[in-house]
């Protein structure tokens, strides 16, 4: 079975739709002769850069279009014309250097010569550094006399991916940027504690500008050195293991900095090496470079690149950056995907769908328990199926679509007019042959020129309004909705759920790195833990509740069940029930009414008793109803279902119903 048996409005296009899969098959045929998949192709971080042999220190290059290229370092006192590479048939150049002479942490770069010369970072650099003189970088040979030794296996899942969005540099409340132990030490117990079962660390790869957010790379096999060394970022990983903890890698092989001092643009002095050349080398929106997909080196460079933290560092798996941008030659920009022929016509970019396709067949080889997401705002039909049935073989794609309805809501319309039933559909706007990653905001929301939902809901309230006795309208507003629109993401808009760091806890205001606009100010560029620790603001209670609504999983199965059936909506009254597997989920979103004996169907001939409710009291609501309360069966026929219950449902509440 294949993408378009699951779809027969794809039955026009199967005719592309196989041609683009022979494509492929064609692509990783000409692996076969090296190894398949998990030979010569995805190993290259093993044969470039700097490799051990039994003779020495053995350092090679691809960069066909340069004329020369010289090593150098603190080993020969900084001399480009001592130790000459020999160039290969293949573009390939390399030198051997003795036992002895180049020793773990020197500082090294390699001189390429094409009319003139550059000094350069080795593209397959492991370890790049800034100078605190110059505060350019410069790579070092990475090879510590005694290399973390990992401690603990990978978990396996229980339950649906609950991600934990991270950002290391950013994980600590005070102005500066925090480090690898730093997080392993103070903010892992926390995910933990929260209930989440998967971290995400974004900005793993080596940027050289801390404000892009990590998604200007400019040295792939690098571990950002602004957070700590390699081993201390698989001490991290080896600790979350030991926690119960998964721990994706954001990656970024959409597009690289356009660099030349310190990324891999221009590398043998052609513009077209990795990338292509001309304009369509170059992201209009993105000002980066971007990748030719469909040279060998290229993807011999990236697939290596996907091998390499899922191996070296014990990843256990990837949230794929930018696919959109990848998949098609306009990228994406300002089109509607309004139509089939958006995602099957001569605007798709084949080279990069069967470099997406491999990445993910790869990944799925070396590890069966890995995890890889789409952020796909297109929705490309099959992204989130296997390749051997001609999808791109992610195991699930983000659901933009949720996020964007409730940022435009909060923007332009007043909760009390919220269409419910388009709420519902549009949390359920989805593929439902393929699985998704739900969440209310990530990063992209909380970025500055945004707000946080928490911000957009109460604003500058939260200065002053957040503390456990004050009475604030603007505030009890603002937490009860935060809840509520939480607890209907989670429950309707994936298979999985993620939130972005802090914003568990509604995290005030939002997030602008240190740069010039901002006089280079830490002020946003922090995690104020401290406002959900010291136990007198409502913060606290956000966090609670968070947990709360993430422990709804494992005895329901609640993110795995695909039943999801709506059971009422009330427009009028801004009543939305709906059921989840066993789960009923009854929200009163009217800003002043409490409904005392609200009539609503219920799919199990049985009382149902209340499992979570917004409005208890350790989740900063009134506690109008008794934790815990059940409410019985009534044979009361009701929307087609033979019985009913009654319920209490105070305004501006939910109550998440199980059967007894």
């Amino acid at each position: 079975m294949d993408i378009v048996a699951l779809d027969p409005w794809l039955e026009p296009y199967a005719e592309r739709i196989h041609a683009r899969q022979q494509h492929t098959n064609h692509v990783r045929s000409l692996f076969e002769p090296t190894g398949g998949l998990l030979g010569q192709v995805s190993q290259g971080h093993h044969y470039f850069g700097f490799t051990k042999t039994p003779e020495g220190v053995m350092y090679r290059e691809w960069a066909p279009g340069a004329e020369s290229l010289r090593l150098f370092g603190e080993f020969n006192d900084w001399n480009r014309d001592s130790h000459h590479l020999q160039r290969d048939e293949f573009g390939v150049w390399s030198i051997l250097i003795p036992h002895g002479q180049l020793q773990h942490g020197q500082r090294v770069k390699v001189h390429v010569v094409n009319g003139f010369g550059m000094d350069r970072i080795p593209a397959y650099a492991q370890r790049v550094v800034q100078e605190p003189e110059s505060h350019g970088f410069v790579a070092e040979y990475w090879d510590p006399p005694e290399p973390y030794h990992f401690q603990n296996e990978s978990p396996i899942l229980e339950g649906g991916l609950k991600i934990y969005e991270s950002h290391v540099g950013i994980a600590t409340e005070e102005g500066r940027i925090g480090t690898y132990d730093e997080f392993r030490r103070n903010v892992l117990p926390r995910i933990k504690d929260l209930g989440y079962n998967t971290i995400q660390l974004m900005a793993i790869q080596q940027h050289p500008y801390y404000a892009s957010f990590g998604y200007h790379v400019s040295s792939f096999f690098a571990p950002s050195s602004w957070f700590g060394t390699p081993e201390e970022l698989k001490h991290l990983i080896d600790d979350a293991h030991g926690m119960g903890l998964l721990v994706l890698i954001d990656l970024v092989h959409s597009h690289s900095v356009k660099n030349t001092a310190e990324g891999i643009n221009r590398f043998d002095g052609t513009d077209h090496q990795y990338f292509h050349s001309g304009g369509r080398g170059e992201h209009p929106a993105w000002d980066s470079a971007l990748f030719d997909y469909s040279k060998y080196e290229v993807l011999r460079y990236l697939l290596s690149n996907v091998r390499y933290w899922l191996e070296d560092f014990r990843f256990d798996g990837a949230r794929f950056d930018g696919v959109t941008s990848m998949l098609y030659h306009d990228h994406g920009l300002g089109r509607a995907f309004s139509s089939y022929d958006d995602y099957f016509g001569g605007n798709v970019d084949w080279d990069a769908v069967t470099y997406l396709q491999l990445a993910n067949e790869l990944a799925h080889k070396l590890k069966p328990q890995t995890f890889t997401i789409a952020e796909d705002v297109s929705g490309m039909p099959g992204i989130a199926r296997p390749v051997n049935e001609c999808g791109i073989g992610f195991d699930y794609r983000l659901s933009m679509g949720a996020p964007d309805l409730w940022i435009k809501l909060l923007k332009e319309v007043p909760d009390e007019n919220w269409n419910l039933g388009h709420i519902f559909d549009t949390m359920l706007n989805r593929r439902r042959t393929e699985k998704h990653i739900g969440y209310a905001e990530s990063h992209d929301q909380a970025l500055v020129g945004d707000k946080t939902i928490a911000f957009w809901l109460m604003d500058a309230e939260m200065y002053f309004g957040m503390d456990n006795t004050s009475q604030n309208l603007a505030i009890e507003r603002g937490v009860a909705l935060h809840k509520m629109i939480r607890l209907l993401t989670f429950s309707l808009a994936g298979e999985g759920y993620l939130n972005f760091m802090g914003n568990e806890f509604g995290h005030p205001e939002w997030l602008d790195f240190p740069r010039e606009g901002n006089g280079y100010s830490f002020h946003y560029a922090r995690r104020q833990w401290s406002l959900v620790d010291n136990g007198f603001l409502r913060y606290g209670k956000l966090r609670d509740f968070d947990r709360a609504m993430l422990g709804l999983d494992a005895p329901f199965g609640l993110l795995g069940d695909p039943l999801i059936e709506q059971l009422a909506v009330h427009e009028d009254t801004r009543q939305l029930v709906y059921r989840r597997g066993a789960l009923v989920f009854a929200f009163n979103f009217h800003p002043t009414e409490s409904f005392a004996s609200l009539r609503i169907p219920v799919p199990d001939r049985t009382d149902y008793k209340v499992v979570l409710d917004t409005d208890q009291l350790r989740f900063g609501g009134h506690g109008q109803v008794e934790p815990g309360a059940s409410y019985p069966l009534q044979d009361v026929p009701m929307y087609g279902r033979d019985q009913s219950i009654q319920v209490y449902l105070p305004a501006r509440s939910a109550q998440v119903l199980a059967p007894v």
